[in-house]
């Protein structure tokens, strides 16, 4: 009797005992919410035609992969237009930086030198065998003419006599005249020589050998500093240009900006769609997170701590998350979160984000945050 009595206390002070201990253990807190994606809204910059859809609703897409393709329109046309405007405004730089021709400078040289040969002929004047030359002319023709006049005179003494007729004393008068015009026209000619070339001749000579000189220093210094990058700015604008609608062509083409599953296509060939218009929607199943609300007397978390994620398609398994944000501000409970705390009391937002489980889960499952980490 006294046997069963002991072991009767024994086990009422163990039932005591647990019934104590489980009072002293609280269940972890946890809060719920959802399992959450960025939403990413893929368009073009340009618009247009939809040429082709490349992807379906729930499609799983890689970075960089194509989406959608839009049609060119006048986009090739205007791109050659603008290659072929680059190409000769390189072409025209390239011929300013090379500068003139060595045979255009060759030629201008010679022409310089023909007219500087001309200023010292000029300068110079007639040579002495030149005007030893006209002497000699004048002289002779003093000479015909004396003769000339002999001639008449002996016409006009036979003309007395009859022995000439009119016509030989004609000739000799005519004859007589000719040698004194010549004699004057190289009298004229010899003063000429004699005086030496005219100033106004020399200056006209001189003038135009500085023409000619500016232009060859023209030739051999090249073009201006001030057209040469006139020339050079005008490649830039093209090249710009050019890179524009390259751009543009590369608009045509949509791709995925980051790896995920489409969301939403609402798009066939034909739709035209306009510039900086969303075309479709994806999610960014590269980050996960869950969005849930703590109650005021359990928020002694912090940014970074580490706490669970559990779902209800994977009873049993936890996936390890981080706390990544907390608010500062509170808020009342959302009506679709469900917390062991009142609702009708205060909460802040805070945001778990999945260090792993990115293979399995995904944006839209209702998920619980286990915060004993954080007790």
């Amino acid at each position: 009797m006294g046997v069963r009595i002991i072991g009767l206390i024994v086990v009422v002070a163990v039932l005591g005992a647990a019934l104590y201990s489980s009072q002293l253990t609280t269940e972890p807190l946890k809060v719920s919410g959802f399992v959450e994606a960025h939403e990413v809204r893929v368009g073009s910059r340009v618009g247009g035609r939809v040429e082709s859809v490349k992807v379906k609703e729930g499609a799983t897409v890689a970075a960089s992969d194509v989406l959608v393709t839009l049609e060119a329109y006048d986009l090739k046309e205007r791109r050659a237009a603008a290659a072929a405007e680059l190409d000769q405004r390189k072409s025209a730089l390239a011929k300013l930086e090379a500068g003139h021709r060595a045979e255009d400078i060759e030629q201008a040289r010679a022409a310089r030198d023909r007219l500087a040969a001309l200023v010292s002929k000029l300068k110079a004047g007639p040579r002495a065998q030149e005007i030893n030359a006209a002497q000699s002319q004048v002289e002779a023709a003093d000479a015909r003419l004396e003769f000339a006049n002999l001639t008449l005179k002996r016409a006009q003494t036979l003309m007395e006599k009859r022995a000439v007729n009119q016509e030989d004393l004609d000739r000799a008068v005519a004859s007589v005249k000719i040698e004194t015009a010549t004699l004057n026209a190289r009298r004229q000619e010899l003063e000429l020589l004699q005086a030496g070339t005219r100033g106004e001749e020399i200056a006209e000579a001189e003038a135009q050998l500085a023409g000619a000189d500016a232009a060859l220093s023209e030739l051999v210094n090249g073009f201006r500093k001030e057209d040469i990058d006139e020339a050079r700015a005008a490649v830039a604008a093209a090249d710009a240009a050019l890179a524009a609608i390259d751009r543009q062509m590369q608009e045509l083409t949509v791709r995925a900006p980051t790896a995920g599953v489409v969301e939403a296509v609402d798009l066939e060939p034909g739709d035209l769609i306009g510039p900086n218009q969303p075309a479709l929607s994806m999610l960014d199943v590269q980050e996960l997170w869950v969005r849930a609300y703590v109650p005021e007397n359990r928020l002694n978390l912090k940014v970074g701590q580490t706490v669970s994620v559990t779902v209800d398609s994977y009873p049993g398994r936890r996936f390890k998350a981080h706390v990544s944000y907390v608010a500062t501000q509170a808020e009342f409970t959302p009506r679709n979160v469900q917390t062991p705390e009142e609702r009708s009391k205060q909460v802040f937002r805070i945001k778990a984000t999945l260090d792993e489980g990115g293979d399995v889960l995904r944006p839209g499952m209702a998920a619980d945050v286990w915060l004993e980490a954080a007790e």
